[in-house]
């Protein structure tokens, strides 16, 4: 058990969050739309229109991470950032034993854990399932990793002083949280997949919940990239359910079955 405290903020990392006025990026995005508004002719507009509502939830989760990601613009949602993540990460006095245990149950977002239960899957014969979760943890992966990129969002312990660190310090940008959006989208596949009760669905959100929570404990990540990451694990969850509608269904059923005897 590693714990570390960071006195010393990333100044590199806290000029680059200030690079960009946030009035530039919303005049940049209020154009962006304008231009598509003018550009795309009518009928795509009532072909996007048509998809949204026959996606609604879906839709409603893909806007609220952009409207999460946005925020990150914004100082003072910055500092209610740091608040909730002091409260989880060093408010107050922590025993080893719950540093042990949060340690382990943040294990639930990892890569290696999804390969272990895709691999437990295919093995009791759910292979189409284990497919599902390896090749979409994959793909999750990758996405989050671009976003990443593309945000360049820096870690609690690069801008906040005297954090606690439980574990090994990660690097790599914080937005979103790749763990929490790996938690998320195996309890929306699993869910779905299984046909679970109410209460059976809500115990998997709930554990996937608290893998978002030990992400502030353990000090790698703020509220807002474990909202980005449940968000968008939610989201790929919703994605794999599509795919795997369309796999069952015909003309791909008979395909799949030739594939998946042959494998």
């Amino acid at each position: 058990m590693k714990h570390t405290l960071s006195s010393k903020p990333d100044g590199a990392a806290v000029n680059r969050r200030k690079r960009i006025d946030p009035s530039v990026w919303f005049f940049l995005i209020l154009i962006s739309f304008t231009a598509a508004a003018a550009v795309c002719p009518v009928s795509v507009w009532s072909l996007l229109w048509q998809a949204i509502k026959a996606r609604l939830f879906l839709s409603g989760m893909l806007l609220l991470f952009c409207l999460t990601a946005l925020s990150l613009i914004w100082k003072k949602f910055q500092r209610i950032d740091e608040r909730i993540f002091e409260l989880f990460n060093f408010q107050g006095q922590r025993p080893r034993w719950l540093d042990r245990l949060m340690l382990a149950f943040t294990q639930l977002g990892n890569g290696l854990f999804a390969a272990a239960a895709a691999l437990i899957f295919y093995l009791l014969g759910r292979r189409l399932l284990g497919y599902e979760l390896i090749l979409g943890n994959l793909a999750l992966w990758l996405v989050v990793e671009l976003i990443k990129m593309a945000v360049g969002r820096s870690r609690p312990y690069q801008t906040i002083q005297k954090i606690r660190i439980v574990g090994v310090r990660e690097k790599g940008a914080s937005f979103p949280s790749g763990h929490t959006s790996q938690a998320f989208f195996m309890a929306a596949l699993l869910s779905h997949y299984f046909n679970l009760g109410t209460g059976q669905v809500r115990l998997l959100y709930l554990a996937a919940l608290c893998v978002g929570m030990t992400r502030m404990y353990v000090g790698m990540h703020y509220p807002r990239d474990v909202l980005g990451g449940a968000v968008l694990g939610t989201c790929w969850g919703l994605l794999g359910i599509t795919v795997n509608q369309y796999i069952l269904s015909q003309p791909f059923s008979a395909l799949w079955k030739i594939f998946g005897q042959s494998l």
